[in-house]
């Protein structure tokens, strides 16, 4: 196909599949889900969540605010109003991004004030991010941890066949097999790589093939046995 002949991908809509059913469990996030499933019996009427990116958190988050009806915050959003209004079961999502870690502090006094709980998801360890503020710390290591482990196999290729899905595309379980075979072993690889190739497959207007996932992912290595995609 000519360069003319290509099409400018468009920015069209992602539904991102956030239900329970969606949610794959494995061996690197059974603890995390263990912790989910034991609320509201959590210590210190809260639970810290913790995960690399785009390794499950904002899903669990999502999964628990539905099942506890509870408000749903993000940290770089949070403001004094929202902290001190709390009440009931609350969630944060990216609560190490939240740009005044008073208003955390303020946040977890006020949801525990009201008999609620609280889930924190976070990407770093609350040491890094919370340590200059030692009161908050203090609240924060009361606190249970869940932490989501490195990703194994079994959940880097059910990622990749939701992500798919989410954009609505189906493709051969050989282009998920050989997507694993090429990427940084993490949830965030996977994901920029769905994206990479949903966009080539579009701008080439042809099926996501295993010759395309292997010209996009691998351009620099040559294939004199190339077949047509």
């Amino acid at each position: 196909m000519t360069a003319a002949a290509r099409q400018i991908p468009l920015p069209l809509p992602v539904r991102t599949a956030l239900g329970e059913a969606d949610f794959l469990v494995t061996d690197s996030n059974r603890e995390a889900v263990a912790w989910l499933d034991s609320w509201p019996d959590w210590p210190g009427q809260g639970l810290l969540l913790q995960g690399p990116p785009a390794s499950g958190k904002s899903h669990l988050l999502t999964i628990w605010a539905k099942r506890a009806n509870a408000s749903v915050l993000t940290g770089g959003s949070l403001t004094m109003e929202s902290a001190v209004c709390a009440s009931g079961p609350v969630a944060v999502d990216g609560a190490d991004q939240c740009h005044n870690i008073n208003l955390l502090f303020h946040l977890i006094n006020q949801v525990r004030a009201s008999g609620g709980t609280l889930l924190l998801a976070t990407e770093r360890s609350s040491g890094e991010w919370a340590g200059r503020l030692p009161d908050l710390q203090s609240r924060l290591a009361a606190l249970p941890l869940a932490t989501l482990a490195a990703p194994n196999d079994e959940l880097l290729a059910g990622l990749a066949a939701k992500l798919f899905h989410d954009r609505q595309i189906v493709v051969p379980d050989a282009v998920i097999a050989y997507m694993l075979t090429r990427l940084e072993r993490s949830c965030a690889a996977v994901a920029a790589a769905v994206e990479k190739l949903d966009q080539a497959a579009w701008a080439e207007r042809r099926a996501l093939t295993l010759p395309l996932a292997r010209r996009i992912l691998d351009p620099e290595t040559p294939n004199p046995h190339r077949q047509p995609d």
